[in-house]
């Protein structure tokens, strides 16, 4: 003999005593643990104080009827997800229908047929146990993600106040650098209008080209952390990309006399214009030129010409140096890279500098290699201003 009581609870509400001996003799067969009332106002005084997994609830009573009774549970935050299964001598389709617009999960006409009954309350006691279950684990669900929610936020936050550190640090290493070149630059220019024999002259220009490249490192740097840290907003205004081309062509010949890069350029529409921050695309311009310069080798060539399409301007950069190496192109855009980021080597700084320039053109940089050999730089612009 089986003496193990089940752990489901079930409350019947019914006025007539002889409906609730009928349904605990009937349920008693699968030892539910059965509470009952006489009324409305009872059932609900039973139902607010202990917790139920089901309620069979007869609908004709008398002051408070089963809607009334149903509508207050479903309102009460304890009750509200307790099924509730209408007992009803009516079997017309009125009634139950406004049972179960009320809230009500099933219905049961009297007389009572036991195996009809005891289907209908296995039923909703298995659909309240995986409720009860998906509720839990839900739960745990919801826990989980406002933890690790939490422990994003604390990385981010922890990542954000590195980055503000690393952007600190770096403008003030080039704003400290900024004062022994300005000096230096001074000198070697002194230097250079004074008496001094070729060997002499041999290192002085190698004393400028380091002083450029160091003035051009800080300033690189500086631009990256003013628009990592949006310092910078751009200037956007209609300019034409032959002026741009020329412009940075003759940035980049001013400041290298010796450079020895031959460069020849073409617009396919003298008029054709781009929304952008001149200064910045022009820096864009001359970075990628100089880069041209240095790894290009002798005999360099260096092709700008621009393209355009129905929704689309680019101006694009080919050269016929050695290309892009295979580490070069898996690092690119990232700052300070280990490896090489324009054809053989550098620091990582020009091409990143470009793709923040271009981000904040809502603009966009592609870089390949060519099949024939050398290397193309792409700055791609959505806007055609005409």
């Amino acid at each position: 003999m089986n003496t193990t009581k089940s752990p489901y609870t079930i409350l019947i509400v019914d006025d007539v005593s002889k409906n609730i001996q009928i349904l605990g003799n009937i349920l008693s067969r699968e030892d539910y643990q059965i509470a009952y009332a006489k009324n409305g106002e009872q059932a609900l005084k039973i139902a607010f104080q202990q917790e139920f997994d089901l309620i069979l609830l007869d609908i004709m009573m008398p002051g408070m009827d089963g809607y009334e009774v149903c509508i207050k549970l479903k309102k009460n935050e304890s009750t509200k997800d307790i099924p509730i299964i209408f007992l009803t001598a009516k079997a017309d389709m009125e009634s139950i229908v406004k049972g179960f617009e009320i809230g009500g999960q099933d219905y049961i006409t009297k007389p009572f047929n036991s195996a009809e009954l005891l289907s209908r309350v296995r039923t909703h006691i298995l659909l309240q146990k995986q409720s009860k279950l998906l509720k839990n684990i839900n739960h745990q669900l919801e826990e989980k993600v406002a933890e690790r929610t939490q422990q994003l936020e604390n990385a981010n936050q922890r990542l954000s106040i590195l980055d503000k550190a690393k952007s600190d640090f770096l403008s003030i290493i080039s704003h400290e650098l900024r004062t022994p070149l300005n000096g230096l630059i001074g000198l070697t220019k002194l230097l250079d209008d004074s008496s001094i024999d070729n060997e002499q002259k041999e290192y002085l220009s190698y004393l400028k080209d380091v002083s450029a490249r160091l003035v051009n490192f800080s300033d690189t740097a500086l631009l990256i952390t003013s628009l990592r840290i949006n310092q910078y907003e751009p200037d956007l205004l209609p300019v034409s990309t032959q002026h741009l081309i020329e412009s940075a062509i003759d940035e980049f010949k001013g400041g290298k006399q010796d450079h020895i890069l031959n460069i020849t350029s073409e617009t396919q529409h003298p008029q054709e214009m781009i929304l952008a921050d001149s200064d910045l695309i022009r820096r864009s311009c001359c970075m990628i030129i100089d880069n041209s310069n240095k790894y290009c080798g002798t005999d360099s060539k260096l092709h700008i010409f621009t393209k355009l399409t129905p929704l689309k301007v680019c101006i694009i950069f080919e050269d016929n140096g050695p290309g892009f190496s295979k580490e070069a192109l898996e690092q690119l855009f990232k700052l300070f890279s280990t490896t090489d980021l324009m054809h053989a080597e550098g620091t990582g700084l020009s091409l990143a500098a470009i793709k923040l320039i271009m981000d904040a053109h809502n603009a966009n940089i592609s870089v390949e290699n060519k099949d024939g050999g050398g290397a193309r730089v792409s700055l791609e612009f959505d806007f055609i201003i005409t």
